[in-house]
């Protein structure tokens, strides 16, 4: 959904209409409009090929990013650490089911390009699947969102998470497919897809549940508006077992927003709400009877680009070379902030993952970034495992520690950018297939995929 091309660049020539009293345009509203269309940049033709430099940094990204899954795992169970360090020996047992998920697919990639040995990858994935089904604690099928890696025991009173159980979900399905030849691996995870009650996470509603603590209950917010809901919404429907409808995915609210002559459909939320769903779910090419969302998480990429641009007026380290903001670590904790509109109190930190999350929306601006973040400050941000989760240059800070969600979107990203592989797995699911039928998704021939 982007509002662009020579009915915009018309637009723009036209005469300014008179302002009223009370509606002056904001310095960051100027700013966009003068960021809105760089000379020579034709923002609706993303450019599509990554220099020979930026595959050879993704290859090495990837292959540092399977040692984190592999290293920062229980040998015993799979199940992966929420967090890790720099540098040292980690010491926390905190894991999160959706790193695990994430850790599954990274053991998928790293099998089939030799970053780890073929065996180790195998048996870790049905350590981790035999762990998940038969001792980790759940309720209808749902796990807590951060548990224990040695035992699965909840951790800090977290809640049954219906999107992180559907993260998880996600590694477990591409190991069904990719090791396919290996019948203990498809029945774990057949069995552990059949087990999860969508309905029951309903909770009566026409959406599902955020989540559900024992004490009291389910939770009172809902998935309901637009996010990295969806393939969670299409695991729901396409459930041989326990399943949502597709009236339930009609259910979801889609609002439009805009910056910088960029409409597309997106909630108040940071960058990530746009590449979750589709690190696995392939939605190139299609569309439902609302949005063609492959196009729509291009415009929010670029529409994030521009503002991050706006922001350097406050932050002069932000340019084409440097920009990207999403959810992460700072100096005063971890932080749900990022934009357009400008979310959380901002101070300038840089996120590889918000660029490293993106791209397969903006190869090429978002492949540059990363190499510029790697030349300008090399070790500082750059580990044994890939990016750092965070970094703001004035105050010399780099976080101490790296995030398996953000190391394992960054990851996943990166192999579609380059081959394709994790959609190609997670597509044979025949349930999703049959989900995206049954909400009526369609080939879109205007999509903007057809360029890439």
């Amino acid at each position: 959904m982007l509002a662009l091309g020579s009915s915009v660049l018309a637009q723009n020539q036209t005469q300014a209409p008179k302002v009223k009293p009370g509606q002056e345009p904001t310095p960051e509203s100027q700013a966009a409009q003068q960021y809105a269309h760089p000379p020579g940049v034709f923002i609706n033709r993303p450019l599509t090929q990554i220099t020979t430099a930026a595959e050879t940094l993704l290859d090495d990204l990837e292959g540092r990013a399977s040692d984190f899954f592999y290293n920062e795992a229980s040998p015993r169970t799979g199940m992966v650490r929420d967090r890790a360090p720099v540098a040292g020996l980690s010491v926390s047992r905190v894991s999160s089911i959706a790193a695990t998920g994430f850790g599954l697919t990274a053991l998928c990639i790293a099998h089939k390009r030799n970053y780890l040995r073929a065996y180790d990858c195998e048996q870790r994935v049905e350590k981790t699947l035999a762990f998940l089904l038969e001792d980790c604690p759940h309720e209808h099928g749902f796990l807590y969102h951060f548990v224990d890696m040695e035992s699965g025991q909840r951790m800090f009173g977290s809640e049954l998470s219906s999107i992180d159980t559907a993260l998880l979900l996600c590694g477990v399905l591409t190991c069904r497919q990719y090791f396919a030849g290996n019948p203990r691996i498809e029945g774990l995870a057949t069995t552990f897809y059949r087990r999860v009650d969508w309905d029951w996470m309903l909770n009566g509603g026409q959406t599902l549940a955020m989540g559900w603590l024992p004490d009291q209950g389910f939770l009172k917010h809902r998935w309901d508006i637009y996010s990295e809901l969806l393939t969670m919404y299409l695991l729901a429907i396409g459930s041989p077992t326990h399943s949502i409808t597709a009236a339930n995915w009609n259910e979801l609210q889609r609002p439009v927003v805009q910056f910088g002559g960029v409409d597309y459909i997106s909630g108040v939320a940071p960058l990530f709400i746009h590449q979750y769903a589709h690190a696995w779910c392939d939605f190139r090419n299609v569309a439902d009877l609302h949005a063609n969302y492959f196009t729509n998480s291009v415009a929010a990429t670029r529409a994030h680009q521009l503002w991050c641009l706006t922001e350097s007026r406050r932050f002069p380290w932000f340019d084409q070379n440097l920009w990207g903001i999403t959810a992460s670590d700072s100096r005063e904790g971890y932080r749900v902030w990022g934009g357009p509109p400008a979310m959380g109190p901002l101070d300038g930190t840089l996120v590889p993952c918000a660029t490293g999350g993106s791209l397969i929306f903006l190869p090429a601006e978002c492949s540059h970034v990363l190499q510029s973040m790697k030349e300008q400050f090399d070790d500082r941000v750059y580990t044994r495992y890939g990016f750092i989760d965070a970094f703001q240059p004035k105050a010399n800070w780099f976080a101490p520690d790296i995030l398996g969600i953000d190391q394992g979107i960054t990851m996943l990203m990166a192999e579609n950018l380059r081959t394709g592989f994790v959609w190609e797995q997670f597509m044979k699911n025949h349930e999703i297939g049959h989900a995206m039928s049954e909400v009526q998704f369609h080939p879109d021939p205007d999509s903007m995929s057809q360029l890439m």
